[in-house]
């Protein structure tokens, strides 16, 4: 079995591979973001490989196109799929601003939201009866958008992320229009220890993350201090109970 690592570097070569096959011009795109003068706030949120288990279209089967899709508890499986992702539940608030001007909230748009289970396993892939752990959301007049989800566990070869992709609105996403953005968040060390030492639900993740830190990842080693914090969420809460969790994402608008 191909392993989940294995898949994510053959996702990132194939980014690669269309970067440069562009001219270069979204590996251009991605530069300016790292290269924004202003304040750090308002630097752009990098462009980072989907991954290779998006589920919307680009590979596999496309979760965009189901039915219940819109939705802000995405734990359990939806349209008449089966599961419900065990583990230690986790609110999380995602906040959109605009990098140009005075970084303004922004209403209306789309975020797509997915990211493996306890055990490292996906939707629709290595667990193909499943579409649990993926949800799309529009953001509020504050821009803002929140899921019901859990903290996801740290399979080899990789730190503890999820994935996103941005959408100029939540119809958007599901009729078929491009993503603006694809991206990942990385997640903070210590509160995911203190989680995987605790819970046998998340197997060989502790074991993983002292492998695999962020720091080792290939998708986040290279980002500056100031694009990892952006690619970052932030937690709190109770390691056994529930916990609390608050990003950014800037883009152009």
């Amino acid at each position: 079995m191909i392993s989940q690592f294995a898949r994510d570097l053959t996702a990132l070569r194939d980014r690669r591979g269309v970067l440069f096959g562009l001219g270069g011009v979204a590996l251009l795109a991605g530069a300016v973001g790292k290269a924004d003068k202003g304040p750090a706030k308002c630097l752009l949120t990098p462009a980072e490989t989907r991954g290779p288990f998006p589920a919307d279209a680009a590979r596999g089967p496309n979760a965009l196109a189901f039915a219940g899709i819109n939705r802000s508890d995405i734990r359990s499986s939806f349209a008449g799929m089966a599961g419900t992702a065990g583990g230690v539940p986790l609110d999380l608030e995602i906040s959109l601003i605009g990098a140009a001007g005075a970084c303004a909230p922004l209403p209306g748009w789309g975020v797509y939201l997915w990211h493996n289970d306890a055990r490292g396993d996906y939707s629709l892939y290595s667990l193909p009866n499943a579409n649990y752990l993926r949800g799309l959301q529009q953001s509020d007049a504050k821009g803002v958008v929140r899921f019901k989800t859990i903290l996801p566990g740290c399979y080899g070869g990789r730190a503890p992320h999820m994935h996103f992709e941005v959408f100029s609105s939540a119809a958007a996403a599901v009729t078929g229009e491009p993503a603006l953005l694809a991206s990942q968040f990385a997640l903070p060390e210590a509160p995911c220890r203190a989680v995987y030492a605790r819970d046998p639900r998340y197997g060989d993740s502790l074991g993983n993350l002292n492998e695999w830190p962020t720091a080792r990842d290939f998708v986040f080693r290279d980002a500056s201090p100031e694009e990892l914090a952006l690619e970052s969420i932030a937690l709190e809460g109770d390691a056994e109970k529930a916990l609390r969790g608050t990003a950014r994402i800037s883009v152009n608008s």
